[in-house]
């Protein structure tokens, strides 16, 4: 089926009304967990073929918060949707002013492959709480992950009303022309500015989450024990290749060293002396991605001070910390998404803010200190999607908060109820007394009106 066939037949059932029904969208939502609870098993051992995920990691970054954001979802939606009504002016009264919660229609979804199955459902449970029908498509990397959240996608929900694509089945290019109302994408820059385009051409709203070189600053006076823990989990998570892990580090000459040892002994702490026997360290995606990782630590061979080694047939990539001194060297050209880290010293903050204010602006960004002077000043200084202080990743863990980038780094933000906003247009309506006039705001405008009119405005 062509995807302006899918497109037509999803429209059609969202005409129909059913979806803009609160109650039919939390008995959609409740299916669906039930569907995940079901399909556990097979989510479980998807994530272990394609990625290598440990099942600690596969609950908390994965089925875990899609069935958090589910239950929260579900517990607030009556009170998202509700139409607001809101206050009125005086020289609109008598009359009532509300804002309608109204979903746009059918959404093309685009998942990466790095949290395949957060990355489908968390953004798909906004579409289906906002009303909308929705297009899915997977992976083409994950193809176990791919295989169960298509199952999932077709056993809860009917072909018309969410339909999930397998990668295999149209081009980008193609999936892109379809006839949406709003485009979610998850994924690279570069892809991201294609996805822009694309709704550019229909005028239609988009959220793109992409990522960027997020950075880590480390004062002198950090807990630099626990520091180096919090960077060591969050950046060699996944094998490092999360949109907003620790991309670079920035520490104090004074206390580099000290960092270093303590990163060394989180590493071995967490994952042993051979990081490839741990069943708790991932593996690199693919062939594409482990080969371009082995050519950026072989251009840095003489920057490596831990790991550094790679075996292709396993897709393996030692946990590997680089210590290097400027801008200019190949690791921090671009996103490293993958288990390097570069290690960089300063001696002054403000050279620091001054460096990074001339870069794209980053998905996330981090501060170890004990100085609530100090990191403030980062934090207001420096523009970025979003970060913690003494903290890596954990952020994006709370669903109260937005999730989302700036610039080079994302448009759009997501989770909890900001999930629900991004698939929703907020409808003004206004409605006035039928029996009630203002005789004033007719022509002809006499000089004695103009008056009080310029009097009443100030």
């Amino acid at each position: 089926m062509m995807i302006d066939d899918i497109a037509a037949n999803l429209k059609e059932f969202f005409n129909t009304n059913r979806t803009k029904d609160v109650s039919f969208r939390i008995k959609q939502l409740k299916n669906l967990k039930d569907s995940i609870k079901h399909y556990e098993p097979e989510i479980v051992q998807a994530l272990r073929d394609d990625l290598r995920k440990s099942d600690f990691e596969i609950y908390t970054t994965e089925i875990g918060f899609v069935l958090k954001e589910l239950d929260y979802t579900i517990k607030y939606l009556k009170k998202w949707a509700k139409t607001e009504r809101v206050s009125t002016p005086v020289y609109l009264k008598p009359s009532n002013a509300y804002v309608v919660k109204e979903p746009y229609g059918v959404a093309l979804i685009i998942v990466p492959f790095n949290y395949p199955f957060q990355l489908a459902f968390v953004p798909l449970i906004g579409a289906v709480a906002a009303g909308n029908c929705a297009v899915v498509k997977p992976s083409k990397r994950t193809p176990r992950c791919t295989e169960v959240i298509c199952r999932i996608i077709a056993q809860t929900f009917s072909d018309n009303y969410v339909k999930c694509i397998l990668p295999t089945e149209m081009s980008s290019s193609e999936l892109l022309s379809g006839d949406f109302d709003y485009m979610f994408f998850t994924g690279s820059t570069q892809t991201g500015k294609l996805v822009a385009e694309a709704a550019a051409k229909k005028l239609i709203p988009y959220t793109l989450e992409l990522g960027g070189k997020s950075p880590v600053i480390v004062d002198k006076n950090a807990n630099l024990e626990q520091a180096a823990r919090k960077i060591a989990w969050g950046k060699f998570l996944n094998s490092g290749q999360t949109c907003i892990a620790p991309d670079f580090v920035l520490v104090h000459e004074d206390v580099k060293q000290e960092l270093v040892n303590n990163l060394i002994s989180s590493i071995k702490s967490f994952y042993g002396v051979f990081a490839q026997e741990s069943k708790d360290y991932g593996r690199i995606i693919d062939t594409d991605a482990f080969r371009r990782l082995e050519e950026l630590i072989a251009q840095e061979a003489q920057n490596i001070i831990y790991g550094g080694e790679t075996d292709e047939c396993g897709l393996y990539i030692e946990p590997t910390l680089l210590s290097v001194d400027t801008y200019d060297c190949p690791s921090m050209q671009e996103e490293i998404f993958g288990p390097v880290l570069p290690i960089m010293t300063y001696i002054n903050i403000d050279s620091v803010i001054d460096t990074l204010r001339n870069k794209p602006k980053p998905l996330a960004l981090y501060v170890f200190s004990k100085d609530k002077e100090f990191y403030w000043k980062v934090i207001k200084s420096l523009s970025f999607g979003g970060g913690a202080v003494n903290d890596t990743i954990q952020h994006t863990t709370n669903v109260e908060m937005p999730f989302g980038g700036i610039g080079y780094s994302g448009v759009g933000r997501y989770h909890g109820k900001y999930t629900f906003d991004a698939f929703t247009h907020l409808k003004s309506i206004l409605v006035r007394n039928p029996e009630i006039d203002m005789n004033i705001m007719y022509p002809p405008y006499s000089f004695d009106t103009v008056k009080k009119v310029r009097k009443f405005f100030g």
